[in-house]
């Protein structure tokens, strides 16, 4: 009887210990996904290159598709601008070594001088590589 309450003992420390692993990454990716709003509207672009896959793609609301040079290319020139952003929701679904981000959020930005503000629903793919979470996908939908 004993051993069966140690194995039992044993079983539920292992399921609370891996939720709260899995639930420090999921706080993680979120936090990693702030910083990326951060790093976009103060133009940090060494660290945007980092936390971009090299296929990293960016589908835009507005139908642009962009890869890791184009975004970078577009900050740098003034094209898009990101003044402040938002999130007022954010939860992560995880897999192994796939984070998937679900965001909603109103993006302040001026795309070609034009000042706009954009609410957003939005998904973030991200992917474990040598021990690093680097963003691969993301895909914007405007709110009505």
């Amino acid at each position: 009887m004993t051993n069966k309450l140690f194995i039992l003992f044993l079983l539920f420390s292992f399921q609370f210990f891996s939720q709260t692993k899995k639930e420090k990454i999921e706080q993680n990716i979120i936090t990693l996904h702030k910083k990326k709003f951060d790093w976009l509207i103060s133009k940090q672009y060494d660290s945007l290159v980092a936390l971009f896959s090299e296929n990293v793609e960016y589908i835009h609301s507005n139908g642009w598709i962009e890869n890791k040079t184009d975004i970078i290319a577009d900050l740098k020139s003034g094209k898009l601008n990101y003044k402040r952003v938002e999130v007022s929701e954010a939860k992560v679904r995880l897999s192994k070594n796939v984070a998937i981000l679900t965001g909603k959020g109103v993006f302040f930005v001026a795309m070609d001088n034009k000042d706009l503000e954009i609410k957003l629903l939005y998904s973030e793919v991200y992917i474990k590589d040598k021990g690093k979470w680097l963003l691969t996908h993301r895909h914007a939908n405007k709110l009505q």
